[in-house]
């Protein structure tokens, strides 16, 4: 027969892991957002830094699947080069890196606000409309505070948007293990 008892027992302890988890990750990123904030040039340089590795690691795998797959992939070989040579450089020069991540995160910002702003005029008539107009007004700032003084503004502007986006992860994970912690009563 079922043993319904004891599949309830194991949701109760996965509902446990999940809140317990989530609110030790939430402290942890609550934690890294405020250094963020309060030292966004460090934070900068440890998020530049960090995708550099990515990229040196990455470049790394695409190469060794390249010479796995088909030695012959030019193109193949172009990405893995690409993505090599850009970490390297970015690590031996993490200003530079530092200066060409502002510049593509101003790029994204216009981007965002030109699609959030067409949104908002595809969406005028309801009731959420008004917040793509909002969202598009604020990446419109983002890009030009990225834009005014660059490159050297992005040296604190990306570790204060990288620490404002661990905070309010952080807060998001304590809220969800306290809702899972709820769940279980």
């Amino acid at each position: 027969m079922w043993k319904y008892p004891l599949e309830e027992n194991i949701l109760k302890e996965a509902t446990d892991q999940l809140s317990k988890y989530a609110k030790i990750a939430g402290v942890i990123f609550l934690v890294l957002g405020a250094i963020g904030i309060i030292y966004p040039a460090v934070m900068t340089v440890i998020t530049v830094t960090f995708i550099s590795w990515l990229m040196l690691f990455a470049g790394l795998i695409a190469g060794y699947f390249t010479y796995l797959s088909d030695k012959d992939d030019h193109i193949g070989w172009l990405k893995s080069f690409v993505l090599i040579g850009v970490s390297l450089f970015m690590i031996l020069y993490p200003m530079s890196g530092i200066g060409t991540i502002g510049l593509l995160l101003s790029i994204y910002f216009f981007m965002d606000a030109f699609a959030s702003f067409s949104m908002g005029l595809n969406m005028k008539q309801s009731k959420g409309g008004i917040m793509w107009f909002v969202n598009a007004f604020f990446s419109i700032l983002l890009g030009i505070l990225f834009i005014i003084g660059w490159p050297l503004s992005s040296v604190y502007l990306i570790g204060l948007l990288v620490g404002f986006s661990l905070f309010f992860d952080g807060i998001s994970l304590l809220t969800v293990g306290s809702i899972f912690k709820k769940l279980e009563k």
